[in-house]
């Protein structure tokens, strides 16, 4: 049968003794009665089998064994120190590691903005990023390989397996040419596209921002597939077809298009989250990530 574990805390009695010399200098210096301190030894002693101080008439002196076990008990000194720093640094977001995620309009604006205001205020922490779709974000969060991932809901996945964090609802814009007919248009319908060329990451519509407006019975005309926001952007502005546009992108827009909001009954509108492992406790980095996430989303949507 294994041996019972020690309490880290008999090492640290046992330390204080060898260090002073004498059981009360040392309950003295932790705040323990003298005979606690003498107990706390003594269930030392026991658990290695052996005396590990001679009593004498004025104080204690190291025996052989303990005189062997006292840098092994430093050792576990030094370590639960170093553990306790750090810990402590992780609380005060002194270090430590964050791991995030986000699909690629999420990089215009709503997570660099996040990221540079937790830098501001956290600069000790260790931040890394992946760029990838929601279900790429999703995958990683299972497998313990991200700590938040910001995702949606447009392409028709399913969000599970994960604690969802609402951020914020965006509304959908048709990328038009600047010559384009609609272009100065405040609204526009749908169905008023039936005739253009939609340019996607997929020729599976219900792969794309376009799975809003297939629900709805709108049915696109596939054009040239672009799966990259720059070149969807090129290929607008050469007259080659138009695209959608999710909110948190608009910002970045090039100037030779225009964007034209879709109406509210037609808009596909894309659900974003910022996604966190299920049953896993977040870590003070994540947690406050977390909050800026938000509170940049409420700007962004103002």
């Amino acid at each position: 049968m294994a041996p019972m574990p020690i309490p880290h805390d008999l090492y640290e009695v046992f330390r204080s003794v060898a260090r002073h010399g004498s059981f009360t200098a040392a309950a003295q210096v932790l705040g323990y009665t003298q005979s606690a301190v003498s107990r706390q030894v003594q269930t030392l002693e026991e658990e290695w089998g052996t005396p590990l101080f001679d009593r004498l008439p004025r104080g204690v002196r190291l025996t052989e064994a303990g005189r062997a076990l006292l840098p092994h008990a430093e050792a576990v000194g030094e370590r639960l120190r170093a553990a306790r720093a750090e810990l402590d640094a992780l609380r005060a977001l002194d270090g430590g590691r964050l791991r995030i995620g986000a699909f690629s309009t999420a990089d215009a604006a709503l997570l660099p903005r996040t990221l540079a205001a937790f830098r501001a205020r956290h600069p000790a922490v260790r931040v890394t990023r992946t760029e990838g779709g929601s279900a790429r974000q999703l995958a990683l969060l299972a497998a313990g390989e991200l700590d938040l991932g910001v995702v949606g809901t447009a392409c028709g996945q399913p969000l599970e397996g994960c604690e969802l964090h609402h951020l914020l609802d965006e509304r959908m814009y048709v990328a038009v040419p600047r010559g384009h007919a609609l272009a100065g248009r405040r609204s526009a319908r749908l169905a008023d596209f039936a005739g253009e060329e939609w340019i996607a990451a997929s020729s599976r519509p219900e792969e794309t921002l376009m799975a809003g407006a297939l629900a709805r019975g709108f049915q696109p005309r596939m054009g040239f597939l672009a799966a990259d926001w720059i070149a969807k952007q090129g290929f607008v502005a050469a007259g080659l077809g138009v695209t959608l546009v999710p909110e948190l992108a608009a910002s970045s827009a090039r100037a030779d298009i225009a964007l034209v909001p879709l109406r509210a009954e037609d808009s596909p509108r894309r659900e974003v989250y910022a996604a966190t492992p299920r049953g896993s406790a977040p870590s003070p980095a994540t947690t406050a990530f977390l909050a800026l996430l938000r509170s940049v989303a409420a700007e962004l949507t103002a």
